[in-house]
């Protein structure tokens, strides 16, 4: 008797050991280098564990696929925010997400005094998922020493959910969070203005209510801070798909700016700063506005924040909600659109930050306008920017070259109903990429066909 009650201690011992031997693991594995922070808590560890155990929908960034019997209420939901707020709400607010660095920045070592930070969120008539899983995200994926806390800044919704039923959830959270009311609706910046004078932290991070945080995204951008005050640093974003939800990663290769026009583009890195890297693509990109002593780094080291692509890159880019404010100019009457989307495929029309007299490109859409914003105009042509698509001979290829507005090879005419892209001076049709090089839209005899059908969504306003 005595053997078999020695035996169970024995066994049961040795289980609790190899449970708390896989606990640990767990915990420094999601942790990244935790024994050198000053965040030991076993909150990270916890989360990991059961993030693990989650195989629900959106788990590690994959898509959310509605059922056929469930599309039409999940296009009456669409409405509300203009994202599908039935697949936002099937995903658990502390999702999990890749980690899609650079191997180079995943071994980075921080100093443990870099400056703590608020956050501040504002929102209007928020979706309660995509906000919440912002918090989340905040939370779970930044050392909690410097996490100062989460300013939520709301502008006038007008929604009962936002109201005492978010003050009470933000109670409950382990980090101090903070619901701020805006008297009347004041937009944006006023919104920000008024988190950003109630904040107690050292450095102040502006984030959109519809993003979510990956794994080391914080600790970078608080380094560049410390090593100079006068920095002003940004994520590279990725996009989360309006549509299902699909975390998809964005690329260190482009800087979004702004061109003459005032569109929002994202542009290949210039070989200059390529050059001043030495081929280290952990290091920022920099530009320096001499006149008011700041530099501007756009850092590979974090993640990508992610964002909604359906609305507005994360404000940590300093982009915040400016894609809103006129994607396109043209001195001629013309409609803008967020994407030119081929049925067939489910991709879109992109420029590529190309050139003129360069090829326009065709890659997963994204939503968040930048190269994928294009303008139809009064004389049928397709203009991104100054610069149109022209067809200079059967078959193409479809090039970008300077509009002339003289109609001829830039000269497409849209049909509505069909959903066609005729080229007049061909008489063929927009078709997707050939086998041969698929990253190009091609013309083709039209035939009716899904590969020749496009979905031109409508942004703004006509000028």
């Amino acid at each position: 008797m005595r053997r078999f009650v020695y035996c169970k201690v024995v066994l049961t011992t040795s289980l609790v050991w190899v449970l708390v031997d896989v606990f640990l693991l767990l915990y420094f594995s999601e942790c990244n280098k935790c024994d050198d922070r000053k965040d030991h808590s076993l909150l990270p560890a916890l989360r990991a564990v059961m993030s693990r155990a989650h195989e629900g929908p959106g788990e590690m960034g994959k898509a959310v696929v509605i059922a056929k019997d469930e599309q039409e209420k999940m296009k009456e939901l669409f409405k509300i925010n203009q994202f599908n707020l039935m697949a936002s709400d099937m995903i658990a607010l502390n999702r999990s997400l890749p980690d899609v660095r650079l191997d180079g920045c995943k071994t980075k070592v921080y100093a443990d005094d870099l400056p703590d930070t608020s956050i501040v969120i504002v929102f209007h008539n928020e979706a309660w998922s995509t906000l919440l899983r912002t918090v989340h995200s905040v939370i779970n994926r930044s050392p909690r020493h410097l996490l100062q806390e989460i300013l939520l800044v709301d502008d006038a919704s007008e929604r009962d959910f936002l109201g005492k039923k978010l003050e009470n959830y933000a109670r409950t959270l382990e980090v101090p969070v903070r619901v701020l009311r805006m008297e009347q609706r004041t937009g944006l910046i006023r919104a920000r203005l008024r988190g950003a004078a109630a904040t107690r932290g050292q450095v102040i991070t502006f984030l959109d209510a519809h993003c979510e945080c990956t794994v080391g995204w914080l600790e970078p951008l608080l380094a560049r801070i410390k090593e100079d005050r006068r920095s002003v640093v940004c994520p590279i974003i990725d996009v989360i798909s309006d549509e299902t939800f699909e975390y998809m990663a964005g690329s260190d290769m482009t800087y979004g700016g702004f061109n003459w026009k005032l569109n929002f583009r994202w542009y290949p890195v210039p070989q200059r700063e390529m050059d001043r890297r030495k081929g280290d693509r952990t290091l920022p990109l920099r530009y320096t506005q001499d006149t008011y002593y700041i530099c501007l780094y756009l850092l590979p080291e974090p993640p990508h924040t992610a964002s909604l692509g359906a609305l507005a890159k994360s404000s940590t880019r300093t982009t915040g909600d400016w894609p809103r404010c006129g994607w396109t100019a043209s001195k001629t009457s013309s409609t803008s659109y967020h994407q030119i989307r081929n049925v067939e495929t489910n991709q879109c029309v992109d420029n590529m930050g190309r050139k003129e007299n360069e090829k326009v490109g065709f890659f997963n859409c994204h939503g968040m306008g930048g190269n994928q914003v294009f303008s139809y105009t009064a004389d049928k042509e397709i203009r991104t920017d100054d610069l149109c698509l022209d067809v200079s001979r059967p078959h193409g290829p479809v090039v970008m070259l300077k509009c002339h507005q003289m109609k001829g090879n830039q000269m497409f005419a849209y049909d509505a109903e069909r959903l066609t892209l005729l080229h007049v001076n061909s008489n063929q049709c927009l078709d997707m990429p050939t086998e041969e090089d698929k990253m190009v839209p091609t013309l083709r005899d039209c035939t009716g066909s899904r590969s020749q059908q496009w979905f031109l969504r409508n942004m703004t306003l006509t000028l």
